[in-house]
């Protein structure tokens, strides 16, 4: 797979795959069978996915007798372990985002709070240093600048080599900048066929040199397999290709821009392996004209 990065010279350069996996889908809707997981993560590192995404506040929304913060993270370290890979994958996390009772989710960005949520990932995760760390969504209770301070103290405690932002806008995106330099390296926000609102987000963050990583490429966890009904200009190329119509989403992303690398969930080693195939679709300049107007 073509290679894309994170981070720099100062903070360490690191190539991952064009293409990431987002682990929210492991245990999201409940339990799946591991060794289902495991051969999901077995065909993600074979296609070249090496950048593994997952969050403190991810895990089961359905079942009420789970703890679902921090479920996720322990699910996909002990999966790493089990395989014997944690050398062959960038794993990210996120802090800022609580889970609530009843399986709702809240948000806590005081800085008490994300100190202990970067220790809390570091205990799960079984790391010495979070590779990245980003800040999960905006909090109306916390000032943004009180944030960015906040995790560039946490960036100086050297327990986290990289940091990123989820769900920035451009003027908050261009703060964080400002204020945490070349320790930040990335930005996550949703983009998909079904969710173009991002585009000037992407832009600031190609000039800055940040990478743009897109969540729900694929229009989410119920939206996904509709792709085609919903963008039939999708379809129509994927017909004319001869691949899935997600997979000409994904390679769209891809020519969107050299610093989109799309985080699709899956928790089906075929559903990677579709997506990863896509970073050696190369679109037409026609092509992507037409699903740039659909």
């Amino acid at each position: 797979m073509q290679t894309r990065h994170l981070g720099n010279p100062t903070v360490g350069r690191h190539e991952v795959g064009a293409v990431g996996l987002g682990l929210m889908t492991f245990d999201q809707t409940g339990t799946q069978p591991r060794e289902q997981l495991l051969d999901t993560v077995r065909a993600a590192l074979d296609a070249g996915v090496t950048l593994f995404d997952t969050a403190d506040a991810y895990g089961p929304g359905d079942e009420l007798d789970i703890d679902a913060q921090g479920a996720n993270e322990r699910l996909v370290a002990g999966i790493l372990d089990e395989l014997g890979v944690r050398d062959r994958v960038l794993l990210a996390t996120k802090g800022g985002h609580v889970r609530t009772e009843g399986g709702g989710w809240g948000l806590d960005s005081s800085a008490d709070h994300l100190r202990a949520a970067v220790d809390a990932s570091l205990e799960r995760l079984g790391v010495e240093q979070l590779a990245l760390w980003q800040h999960h969504r905006p909090d109306p209770a916390v000032p943004y600048d009180e944030v960015l301070g906040t995790m560039k103290e946490i960036h100086e405690s050297g327990k986290v080599a990289m940091l990123g932002l989820s769900n920035a806008d451009p003027d908050q995106i261009r703060l964080a900048h400002s204020v945490l330099g070349e320790a930040l390296v990335s930005v996550q926000n949703q983009y998909s066929p079904a969710f173009r609102s991002s585009e000037p987000e992407i832009d600031v963050c190609e000039e800055l040199g940040l990478a743009f990583l897109p969540w729900s490429p694929l229009g989410g966890l119920g939206d996904a397999k509709d792709l085609a009904d919903k963008h039939p200009a999708f379809a129509e190329v994927a017909s004319a290709r001869g691949v899935s119509p997600q997979q000409v989403a994904i390679a769209w992303e891809l020519a969107r821009s050299p610093v989109v690398i799309p985080i699709p969930g899956a928790k089906r080693p075929s559903s990677i392996v579709d997506s990863a195939a896509a970073a050696g679709l190369e679109l037409t300049a026609d092509e992507i004209s037409a699903l740039d107007a659909s």
